[in-house]
């Protein structure tokens, strides 16, 4: 039984594996990569485009459907590794595994709108032109992010773009300091639980 889950364990590493290279691959449409693309299409396309189809996850121009779809592999890949090495499996085990997938595209997504903050401050301080094609995608980004975090702290008062910018990354990182400190905790109880 072990080596079985083993090997499915190791056989979900390497399509999530592959699953990665196709999102890469996605990124830079003008590289001819000779078929490659199309072959990776095949194998990954029909699981990712359940996805798309039945949980929405389009943001603007970004598609987070593919993020949830890694996050649920990594919850059966985790399954997987933990029924090859124990020989049995609690509730809370899974309960502790699909709470650290979730932390784990959700620490993801802060900190990629942290490192979109700091690049869109950079670009301010540095007096990047508004109208360049990367900036608006950034700006298109942050936006968002920086109109709600500032209707929590200024309360209707319009700080300065640069002290808006930097309490985002700020309340983001601390954010993120306390959700570390919260799932790793909950993980704890999760996984010693007798069921």
């Amino acid at each position: 039984m072990s080596q079985l889950m083993g090997i499915l364990s190791f056989l979900v590493n390497i399509y999530m594996i592959i699953i990665f290279v196709r999102i890469i691959m996605t990124w830079f449409t003008g590289i001819s990569t000779g078929g490659l693309q199309d072959i990776l299409g095949k194998i990954t396309d029909p699981y990712l485009n359940w996805f798309r189809r039945y949980m929405p996850l389009r943001v603007g121009f970004l598609d987070l459907s593919p993020i949830v779809a890694l996050g649920i592999l990594s919850i059966v890949n985790g399954i997987f590794n933990t029924l090859a090495h124990y020989g049995r499996i609690t509730i809370g085990i899974i309960l502790a595994m699909i709470l650290q997938a979730v932390w784990s595209a959700l620490s993801f997504f802060i900190g990629f709108l942290i490192i979109v903050l700091v690049l869109r401050l950079i670009g301010y301080l540095a007096k990047q032109g508004a109208y360049n094609p990367f900036w608006r995608i950034v700006d298109t980004i942050s936006r968002p992010v920086l109109l709600r975090i500032n209707n929590i702290f200024a309360r209707g008062r319009i700080p300065n773009f640069t002290a808006s910018v930097i309490l985002s990354i700020v309340s983001l990182g601390i954010v993120y300091i306390i959700l570390v400190m919260l799932v790793s905790f909950v993980s704890g109880i999760l996984v010693r639980l007798p069921f």
